[in-house]
C-alpha cells in the first residue's frame, strides 16, 4: 500500500493491494497515539527512549526549541512516574537545551557518525559527538553502528569520558554483530527483533563462558552471517 497527495490542500488517497483507490482519512486509517496515551497504555516497567525529532533543513533558534522541549517535559513529568526514561535527538541544540532544562533523565546525542554529511559540523563525526556531549554534560551517545565499526578507537575515548554508548542500524538485527559489539564494550543496542536478538546473544555469551572455563569442546568466536 502507498499513500499519495496529488495537490497541496486536496484530499489524500490510498491505493489498496487489489488496485482500488480510496480516500485516506488520517484519524480512521492511520491514527497516531499521543505521548500521554503511550505512557498510560504501556507497561510502566518498560523504559522509554523519547527521541525528539526536528527537520534537518530548518535552523531553529533556542527560544523555539525551548518551547517545544518544555511542552514535552510537562507531559513526561506528569505521566512518567517511576518509568525509566532517556531523551535523545539528532539535533545538537535540542540535546544541549534539554540537558539544561532538567537533571532527572539522561540525555543522549544521536549521530550517524559521518555516514551522511550535514551543514552542522557537530553532526558529522564521532569526535564531534564526543565533544558536544562533554561540553554539555550529556550522559551518552547513540551512534550508527557502521560508524562504530569504521572508527572503533572512538569506543575507548567515549569510555574514558564516562559516556554510555548505544548503537542503532539494520546491522543490529544480526546476532553476531550485536555479540561483537558486546565484546567491544558497547553498552546497548537498538534492534527491531528484541527477543530473537536477546536469546541469540545470550547463547553466544554462554558459549564464550563455557569455552573460557575449558569445557570438553573448543568453542570458536561467532562468525558473521552473510
Amino acid at each position: 500500500m502507498y499513500f499519495a497527495s496529488f495537490q497541496k490542500g486536496k484530499l489524500l488517497y490510498r491505493k489498496t493491494n487489489d488496485g482500488r483507490v480510496l480516500n485516506w482519512n488520517v484519524q480512521a486509517d492511520a491514527p497516531l497515539c499521543t505521548l500521554p496515551e503511550v505512557f498510560q497504555g504501556v507497561d510502566p516497567r518498560l523504559g522509554f527512549n523519547v527521541e525528539i525529532k526536528f527537520k534537518d533543513h530548518i535552523v531553529y533558534d533556542d527560544e523555539e526549541l525551548t518551547h517545544t522541549l518544555q511542552t514535552i517535559l510537562q507531559v513526561v513529568y506528569a505521566h512518567a512516574k517511576e518509568r525509566p526514561i532517556i531523551f535523545s535527538s539528532f539535533q545538537p541544540d535540542a540535546v544541549r537545551l534539554i540537558r539544561k532544562l532538567q537533571n532527572d533523565y539522561p540525555v543522549f546525542f544521536l549521530t550517524n557518525g559521518g555516514q551522511e554529511i550535514h551543514k552542522d559540523p557537530r553532526r558529522n563525526s564521532l569526535d564531534e559527538a564526543i565533544k558536544l556531549s562533554l561540553t554539555n554534560g550529556l550522559q551518552g551517545i547513540v551512534s550508527d553502528v557502521k560508524a562504530i565499526f569504521k572508527n572503533p578507537a572512538a569506543i575507548a575515548r567515549m569510555k574514558e569520558a564516562n559516556l554510555v554508548i548505544f548503537t542503532y542500524g539494520k546491522l543490529n538485527n544480526v546476532p553476531e554483530v550485536v555479540h561483537l559489539q558486546q565484546l567491544m564494550g558497547i553498552s546497548g543496542v537498538i534492534v527491531d527483533m528484541v527477543q530473537e536478538i536477546t536469546e541469540a546473544v545470550s547463547e553466544f555469551s554462554r558459549l564464550d563462558v563455557d569455552g573460557d572455563e575449558g569445557g570438553a569442546e573448543e568453542v570458536s568466536r561467532p562468525k558473521f552471517s552473510q
